[in-house]
Formats: structure tokens, sequence, C-alpha cells
């Protein structure tokens, strides 16, 4: 038994690595940012968690001496920022500095396929930059670079179904007709467990795609014709990356950040070319069309093991889901509803696990709705996100523009941690309780203010919150 040491751990890729980690009897340690978060819902023999930020060098004295090889899957998309490259760089160095005394013998990096080095984009550049930051670091690497990754819950997936399932025609750029070479998530984890304490991919770099190469706009017509329908799109020469990144964002359930950097790398080819790993790990890859149909099956079946939704998107100095609990507790300006249910607890309990999604909020959803394109005008994420499964949820999930912080059938609890853009944070909490007369349920709003603008925004709304939360309550709660 090994022991493997995975960063990015509830990242798309990390969660599915891990389970084929777990699967090959490894012992496996995940490192996540966000203290209290868990790579799944339920325990895993030989999964253990290491909570801290990459960049503070205590994180590192949490992880046991010994580690055979460590997984470098984390990459700085969570915002926009200037500095790319000098973010990138400083995660990367304090990696390397951290993870040597733990005595490794393997560093495995998954990171994008580079055909030209002259004209790069910013992601792209800070991609590279790592790469060379790792096989500095005097420590067997192994470089997997990969072009697009198809399967149910990546990014690019998720924003091709999108433009494709609302958009039958669209204005397009001109480099719609860039090359690349995606890659099913399946055939990525072939490689990625292929290559782990395999000496002969010590200190190598290897590209890895599909067996076709397609331009974006064949990728966009391919996956149209497997859902049985046709997309038109007119190139037009004007559309630069920052426009197409609002259009993408507008249309799409992605963040911008994410829209933003694919964007920029799409103006660069991503074709294979350094293949020498078909010598030491031959394997036929699925074609696009077979890694579209895959990832259509399993989103349909809501068998989905990993979404891009999965990393949490916050700014916060050493991020706590006790602590956003304890807070939601403590504090605040708060709407509390309290009405008796009519139905059964079951039948509540159901419709309190189904809220958000294509189940939508009970009442008034054109609100909710506009609610949503308001928050994407502000940058937020809106409620393209929808949700993982109509009837689970698990800690960690995100909701449309929530994040569940407390999942619990039995005490009939929910809490949801707001990632709206707004002045402040914000809950939603929904709790069961009974006494002596009946069950009720407690349904509360709560904001905790930053500033007057806070003050500002939570009064201004409060008359509609009355309303609506009320009205939610008892639809919730209704026979």
């Amino acid at each position: 038994m090994s022991k493997i040491l995975v960063t990015g751990a509830t990242g798309f890729v990390g969660k599915q690595l891990i389970l084929s980690l777990l699967e090959r009897g490894h012992e496996v340690y995940a490192i996540c940012r966000i203290r209290g978060t868990r790579v799944f819902s339920d325990d895993k023999p030989n999964l253990f968690y290491i909570w801290g930020d990459l960049r503070n060098p205590d994180t590192y004295r949490e992880i046991p001496q010994g580690i055979d090889a460590a997984y470098y899957l984390v990459h700085s998309m969570s915002g926009i920022v200037a500095n790319l490259s000098d973010t990138e760089e400083q995660v990367a160095r304090a990696f390397v500095n951290g993870i040597k005394e733990t005595g490794v013998r393997q560093i495995i990096y998954l990171g994008g396929i580079i055909n030209d080095e002259r004209a790069l984009s910013p992601h792209l550049k800070s991609r590279l930059l790592v790469e060379t930051i790792l096989n500095e670091s005097k420590i067997p690497t192994t470089i997997l670079r990969a072009s697009l990754i198809i399967g149910a819950g990546s990014a690019s997936f998720e924003i091709i179904r999108d433009l494709c399932a609302k958009l039958p025609w669209m204005v397009v750029p001109k480099w719609v007709k860039t090359p690349c070479q995606p890659i099913g998530v399946q055939d990525v984890l072939f490689y990625l467990t292929g290559v782990l304490l395999n000496e002969a991919c010590y200190n190598k770099t290897f590209d890895i795609g599909g067996p076709e190469v397609l331009n974006f706009k064949q990728l966009m017509q391919n996956y149209a014709a497997v859902g049985g329908g046709k997309i038109r799109m007119l190139e037009v020469p004007f559309l630069s990356p920052r426009l197409s990144s609002y259009w993408l964002f507008f249309v799409t359930s992605v963040r911008f950040s994410l829209c933003y950097y694919l964007v920029e790398s799409m103006k660069s080819s991503t074709v294979v070319r350094l293949d020498e790993i078909q010598s030491i790990l031959p394997h036929t890859c699925l074609t696009y069309r077979e890694s579209i149909i895959s990832a259509m099956e399993q989103t349909s079946s809501h068998q989905l093991v990993s979404t891009w939704m999965d990393a949490w998107d916050t700014e916060d100095e050493n991020p706590d889901i006790a602590h956003y609990i304890e807070t939601a507790k403590n504090g605040g300006l708060k709407d509390e509803r309290r009405v008796p249910i009519k139905a059964s607890r079951d039948i509540v309990i159901d419709r309190i696990w189904r809220i958000g999604g294509e189940t939508g909020y009970y009442v008034f959803d054109w609100a909710w709705y506009l609610r949503g394109i308001l928050d994407k005008m502000a940058g937020g994420i809106g409620l393209n996100r929808g949700r993982r499964d109509p009837a689970e949820i698990h800690v960690g999930d995100s909701i449309d523009f929530w994040r569940v912080l407390v999942a619990d059938k039995k005490k009939g609890c929910l809490l949801l941690l707001s990632n709206m853009k707004v002045p402040g944070k914000a809950w939603l909490s929904f709790q069961l309780v009974e006494n002596g007369t009946g069950t009720y349920l407690v349904q509360t709003a709560l904001f905790q203010p930053s500033g007057i603008l806070g003050y500002l925004y939570w009064y201004s709304l409060y008359p509609i919150h009355c309303f609506l939360f009320q009205k939610m309550a008892k639809a919730i709660g209704k026979a």
C-alpha cells in the first residue's frame, strides 16, 4: 500500500482521482483548503484529510512522513487576477518546499498542452511556470499535459452543453477554428494512475489527448449532432476574449473567471505533440463523441462523481465550515418564519431537500430568476449552476447560488451559505421543530451586513423578503 497525497482534492479531477486511488488500495491524504470540507459525504477507508492553505508552511506539518507520491492538481482560477503567474508561482514554490520534508518520491502534475511557448495565454503561461518550478525541485516529476477534459461535470463539457441547449444559433469569434485534442476524463484518470511510481515516467513531460484533432466549432457541432440537434454559427472578427467571456458567463452555468481563462486559452493550439507515453502506457482513448455520450448518460442518471462546482470559491482567509455555521447561529439581521406543517414530516423534508435547481423555490420562481440575473450582472454565479442531484444533498454541495453547510435529515436541518454578490454574508436555514402541539417549520434568512451598504441592502429588500419568505415557508409545509 502506497501513501499518496492529492492536492486540489475537492476539484473535478481530484475527486475522481482519489476514488480511483482508493479502489487500487492506496492510502490517500487529501488536502482541502476549507477546514471541514470532505471529498465524499461518507467515510471511506484509507482516506485521510489535511485542511490548510498550500501557501501556509503549517499545512505541510500535518502531512505524514513517507509519502510516496504527490499529485499537484491546483490552479488559481477562482478569480481574475492581474498577477496570475505570481500567484501560481507562490503556491508552487511553497508546495515544493513543504513536500520535500515528507521524503516524497514523485510529483505528478496535470497541466495544459503547450504547442507554442511564444504565444501563450496568461493561463497557459502560468501552467508552464508551475511545470518549471516542479521540474527544478530535484524530486522526480511527471508532467501530464491535457487539452479540454470532457466528462460529466467538467467545465468544458458544461459550457458546450449549455451553449448547444440554449442557443440554436450563435455569433462566435474567428478563433473557434483553433485546433484542440479533447480527452475524456476516464482516459485522464488512466494516465494519472498509470504514471504513478512508474520510473519510466520520472522527469518526463507527456501530452495526453483523444484520437481526434477538432476545432471548437466542431466540438459544438458534434455535441449537437449526438443530441439529435443542429447548431448554426456566424463567425465575426470583433469578439474580444473578454467580451466572449461575458457572453459565455451569462449563457452558461460556469463562473466568469473560468470562462475568461478558457476563452483566453482557446486562442492557442493544444494538439498532442509529446506522445512518448503511448510507448510506455499503450492505451486507446475514447473518441470525442464517445466521451460526450458517456457524460450525457452520467448527467441524465445523476451519477456525477464530481463537478467543476465542487471546488469552493471563497477569498476568505483560513476558511472554516464550522466558523460559517457558528457565525450564522450568532448573528446579524434575520427574517424568521415559523409555520405549522400540514404534510407529513417526510414529505416536508423531501421538499426542503429538493429546493433549487429545476424544482425552484416553490413560490415566485420568476422573482428568484430575476435575482439570479441581477447576481450575474453583479459578477456573481447566478442561478445557472443548478444542483448535482434533484433529491439528494450533501455538505459542500452547491445549489444555485448557495453552498450547503449542514444537511441533516434526522434532525430536519438544512443550512445554506449564500454565494451571491452582496455587501455581507447571507444564510438560509430550514429547521423542523417539534413541540406539544405538532411539528413546525422554522425558516430563517440571516444576514451579516458589511458596512452601511449592507444595512441599506437588507432593509431595502426587507418588505419583499417578508412577503416572499412567508409564502415560501407555507408552500413547503402545506398538505
